[in-house]
């Protein structure tokens, strides 16, 4: 096994001990992601134009992810098929026009929920930057998905399948170190990992973001932002526990916030012995005192804190403001007797008439791939 996937391994066979099955392709690029042998082009399946990415294939166009994404004009929609592999590098998409990463799948473990699924994803992207004097959070992240300093206009349309994205900065945090950083933007990720410490996952200002059948690794507020993120069927790894899992800063007039759906909070098996023993994690603590953050029908192991929620450093309180919900929450910290009083139990109605993903994206956003079904 690679050193590089070892706590992925992990942590995949532990889910897949635990009921959870990490599977689905898409059907819309599989024939594409599907490893061709080595009489066939890496892109038989693949539609017209996909450029290819490998650092050992000598029939690739280019060695790292950043060079092919840097060589794509300014319009037209883009795919680029990435090869099994490891790349030490950053990602920095900063085109307008449609953009999907593929990441490469072995034919014989991809569509087998049974398998070997440590080895499932086959592409992994990596860096090591926190945050130093000088720097903002976002400096670090390994993959950047924003419009050059100064415009307003992003990525209208950005999709990844089948890869893992880390930061690599510390095992432990040392401050904030972005795996995924995403602002004026439209970003999806479906069957990818986002891994590190503090602050792993941003979604900014502008910026909408969906995650489907992903597994997102942190410690301390590792879901934050300023936009809308709707998170489905994703698996919540806590490797410790800081601040809390969600911190946003709401917007007045606005739905802004994190909503998490039909999904899992588990202790990551890589997690520091502090996150079931001395202490437990916060659901989210409001960034601002507008923040929302909902969650529906998940589950939550035993490293939740009974009362859910938990105020600002600093604070005494959570703001009245602030709106924390959950609806249908079960497994041992899913117990909501001992929650927050600010913290809102919804109803059967209230979530069919609130919160569903088109009451909170009012509609149905077309750059979301609803095809990709787990």
């Amino acid at each position: 096994m690679r050193p590089y996937l070892t706590h992925f391994a992990v942590l995949y066979a532990f889910l897949a001990s635990f009921g959870v099955e990490i599977h689905a392709l898409s059907p819309n690029y599989s024939a594409c992601q599907l490893q061709q042998n080595a009489e066939t082009s890496p892109l038989t399946g693949c539609p017209d134009g996909t450029l290819f990415v490998s650092p050992t294939d000598s029939r690739a166009h280019f060695k790292t992810v950043q060079a092919a994404v840097e060589s794509l004009p300014e319009t037209g929609d883009a795919i680029i098929l990435i090869g099994a592999g490891e790349y030490f590098e950053k990602v920095n998409v900063t085109r307008s026009a449609p953009l999907t990463l593929l990441g490469q799948l072995d034919p014989n473990t991809a569509r087998d929920p049974a398998g070997n699924a440590s080895q499932r994803n086959l592409v992994h992207i990596w860096y090591n930057l926190y945050v130093l004097p000088g720097m903002t959070d976002q400096d670090t992240s390994t993959l950047t998905v924003a419009p050059l300093p100064g415009q307003q206009s992003g990525n209208a349309d950005f999709k990844a399948y089948n890869i893992d994205f880390e930061n690599r900065a510390a095992k432990y945090s040392i401050s904030q170190a972005l795996a995924g950083s995403f602002l004026y933007a439209n970003v999806s990720f479906y069957g990818c990992t986002f891994a590190s410490w503090q602050d792993t996952w941003y979604t900014g200002v502008n910026a909408y973001s969906y995650a489907f059948d992903t597994i997102i690794y942190g410690q301390t507020d590792y879901l934050f932002g300023s936009g809308m993120a709707w998170f489905q069927n994703v698996i919540l790894a806590n490797r410790a526990c800081g601040g809390g899992i969600v911190a946003w800063v709401g917007t007045e007039g606005t739905r802004n916030g994190a909503f998490i759906a039909d999904s899992k909070i588990i202790r990551s098996p890589d997690a520091n012995s502090t996150t079931v023993t001395d202490s437990r994690c916060y659901l989210g603590r409001p960034w601002n005192p507008l923040a929302i953050t909902v969650y529906l029908r998940t589950y939550m192991d035993e490293s939740i804190h009974p009362n859910g929620f938990v105020h600002w450093s600093g604070q005494t309180s959570v703001p009245k403001t602030a709106y924390f919900a959950e609806y249908r929450s079960s497994g041992p910290g899913g117990n909501t007797s001992k929650r927050l009083p600010q913290e809102y139990i919804l109803t059967d109605a209230q979530v069919n008439e609130k919160f569903s993903l088109e009451s909170v994206f009012a509609g149905k956003p077309t750059w979301i791939d609803f095809e990709y079904v787990a």
